[in-house]
């Protein structure tokens, strides 16, 4: 059956118009005159035998008939764009995102491998500051997203585990004797937080039973783990810091772990691809490799705690 849609074109106008809240600015993101934008919702308003928009003077509002259509407009262009995208995007480039923390400990060298391994596929991989565990892939421009998850996955998203955040303490090694630390040694330290809300170091006392014995409210706040960490290579105090990040700095001994053991955040790190595309053979090769890297990485031999366990 036909669908009694109206003009395409007036639709474009109309959703212009009303995200700018300007006809003139919407007439020239849409190359057109503002004559032109405002005969297109006239179109728009005869067929719907309404107003749209409230016009004062040079002002314009949306009526609430306006108000009404924008959400489901905006909407379909946006699935429009997106089905148009996929036509479009090469298959043999790979859109990555990650946080920049993962990609500069983690994520990084394990994509030098995996370019050597798949010289065919392009990995395009972008490091941006992000919701944690969030990616809208009808929106955004990624094919695929390395996140820190500690709740469901959105619809429409296969996830692929790769591993699962320990937090511990971390220091300089010249802070570290040879023996491990005692409650007074962390109550007299610096401590370095990787979030504002201190909520890292909380959860690792809470694991340790340790929550209310060590102030939170000192020391300095950082806004990634990887500047925690790297604070605390520098001697400025001792971060927490995640068990799988830290690996290649206390192999090499840039780090060393003053309390070794590891508190289990609920958190993990997983590869999120949209379910339409996750078939795609690059999508497929890079979830494998990713899965494969993750589980025969070599960490170092801490004990290991649930959040419910005290010692």
């Amino acid at each position: 059956m036909m669908r009694k849609l109206p003009p395409l074109y007036a639709l474009r106008a109309f959703e212009a118009a009303a995200r700018l809240l300007s006809f003139s600015r919407a007439a020239d993101e849409l190359a057109l005159t503002q004559s032109a934008v405002s005969r297109h919702i006239r179109t728009l308003e005869d067929h719907f035998g309404c107003q749209l928009f409230v016009r004062q003077g040079r002002q314009v509002s949306l009526s609430t008939a306006g108000e009404l259509l924008l959400p489901g407009v905006s909407r379909g262009f946006d699935a429009l764009e997106h089905s148009c995208a996929q036509l479009k995007h090469n298959a043999k480039v790979i859109r990555l995102k990650a946080p920049p923390s993962l990609t500069i400990r983690w994520l990084l060298p394990v994509m030098a491998g995996f370019r050597q391994q798949y010289p065919e596929y392009d990995v395009q991989l972008t490091s941006s500051w992000m919701h944690s565990d969030y990616v809208d892939f009808h929106r955004e421009p990624f094919d695929g997203a390395v996140l820190l998850q500690n709740s469901a996955p959105p619809a429409g998203v296969q996830v692929t585990e790769l591993f699962a955040e320990w937090l511990l303490p971390v220091a300089r090694p010249q802070m570290v004797g040879e023996q491990p630390w005692r409650l007074e040694d962390l109550q007299a330290a610096a401590l370095l937080h990787p979030t504002h809300d201190r909520r890292d170091w909380r959860l690792w006392l809470e694991g340790m039973g340790l929550l209310g014995k060590v102030d939170l409210n000192g020391g300095q706040a950082f806004d990634t783990i990887d500047l925690a960490m790297e604070a605390a290579a520098l001697g400025y105090g001792v971060a927490i810091g995640d068990l799988t990040l830290l690996a290649e700095d206390t192999a090499c001994g840039r780090v060393a772990l003053p309390w070794p053991v590891a508190v289990a955040s609920g958190a993990r790190y997983v590869l999120m691809l949209p379910s339409e595309r996750a078939t795609q053979p690059a999508l497929q090769a890079l979830a494998e490799y990713l899965a494969t890297q993750a589980q025969h990485q070599r960490l170092p031999e801490v004990e290991r705690l649930s959040r419910n366990s005290v010692t």
